[in-house]
This record gives structure tokens, C-alpha cells and sequence, in this order.
């Protein structure tokens, strides 16, 4: 057999083995690549819902928690805070909250599933400093027409016990509401919608 003759089957058979190997390389090349994409642990932690118990939790009082890197407002409002929001409504941006973000399960007149629980992201939507909790009705500083609510010190802007926001300050929209759901009367979800 001379030196020049070409074999057909193992030219085949080596380009597919090249082929194969070349592939592997990629893949083997590539994992570290594409998990790095992937989220860690802590960022998925971080992420993930929060479970919290509110059954201590009395008229006027505020639970703080962290969602994503987030304060997320637990408050309670009494039955008078519940029976002065709708006399907000002509000074307030969005009464009816068109504009917010928020589950369709708080888009209602209390921006919330259950009237008297506010759950809200304590960021104000200007330029994400946190507000102040004021839930005191007239004090020296707001006025004799503040009936509680919360006030960003940063440029001062005001929400009410709903988060919706004052007209006339730098604060374009409502405090947003994230998703949540309750698993009981007593335990909250934040982070899921039901």
C-alpha cells in the first residue's frame, strides 16, 4: 500500500474523535464560567422569602424587617388610623394608588390584605432614603392636619398610615408594597404573593 493513499474510515474516525474531545473541552471549560453566573448561596438567602410571627404585634406599633436588602415595615394601625385615611384623599398624589407597585392583593383603599396590617418597603420612592415612622396625630413639628403616617427627613417628603404620598413633595409615587401573603393569622410571608 503506498504512502499517499487516503483512508476514508479513519479520516472519519478521527475528525469525530477530535470533534468529541474538542466538545468535552468546551464543556469542561465553560462549568466554572456559567456557575459563576449563577447566584451564591448568601445572594439566594438574601433573596428568599421572610417568614415573620406577628402576633405580638399591638395597635400603632411597627415591626422592622430585611427583604433582599430592603426594610420592609410591619405596622399595625388602629381602628381611628383606619377611619382617617379616606379623609386624606384630596391631599394625597395617587389616593387610589394607580401609579404604585403593588400585589393585586393590596390594591384596595388600605394598600393592604388585611386593613389594619401595613406591609410596606421603607424606602422612600425620591431618592431611597428611609422615613421616619410618626404615628402620633398633630405633633408640633407636622401639623394640626398630620393624622400619622411616616416623613422622609432626607427632602421631606410625607406618606400616610397607607404609604401613599403627599402632593406637593419630591416623592413621585407611593411607598411600593412588596409580595406577600399570610400563612396564618399570627405568621406573614414577605417576598411571595399566595
Amino acid at each position: 500500500m503506498s504512502d499517499n493513499v487516503v483512508d476514508p474510515g479513519r479520516r472519519w474516525f478521527l475528525t469525530k474523535a477530535a470533534a468529541a474531545v474538542g466538545a468535552a473541552g468546551t464543556v469542561f471549560a465553560a462549568t466554572p464560567f456559567i456557575s459563576s453566573l449563577q447566584p451564591s448561596e448568601k445572594a439566594q438567602a438574601a433573596g428568599a422569602p421572610v417568614e415573620v410571627d406577628i402576633s405580638k404585634l399591638e395597635p400603632g406599633q411597627i415591626i422592622r424587617v430585611m427583604w433582599r436588602g430592603k426594610p420592609v415595615w410591619i405596622v399595625q394601625r388602629s381602628a381611628e388610623a383606619l377611619q382617617a385615611l379616606p379623609s386624606l384623599d384630596a391631599k394625597l398624589r395617587d389616593p387610589a394608588s394607580e401609579e404604585s407597585e403593588q400585589p393585586e392583593s393590596a390594591h384596595n383603599e388600605y394598600r393592604a390584605i388585611k386593613p389594619e396590617i401595613l406591609v410596606a418597603l421603607g424606602i422612600c420612592t425620591h431618592l431611597g432614603c428611609s422615613p421616619t415612622y410618626r404615628p402620633e396625630v398633630a405633633p408640633a413639628d407636622l401639623g394640626p392636619e398630620w393624622k400619622g403616617g411616616f416623613f422622609c427627613p432626607c427632602h421631606g417628603s410625607f406618606f400616610d398610615l397607607a404609604g401613599r404620598v403627599y402632593k406637593g413633595v419630591p416623592a413621585p409615587k407611593n411607598l411600593d408594597i412588596p409580595p406577600h401573603h399570610y400563612l396564618s393569622d399570627t405568621r406573614l410571608l414577605i417576598g411571595e404573593n399566595a
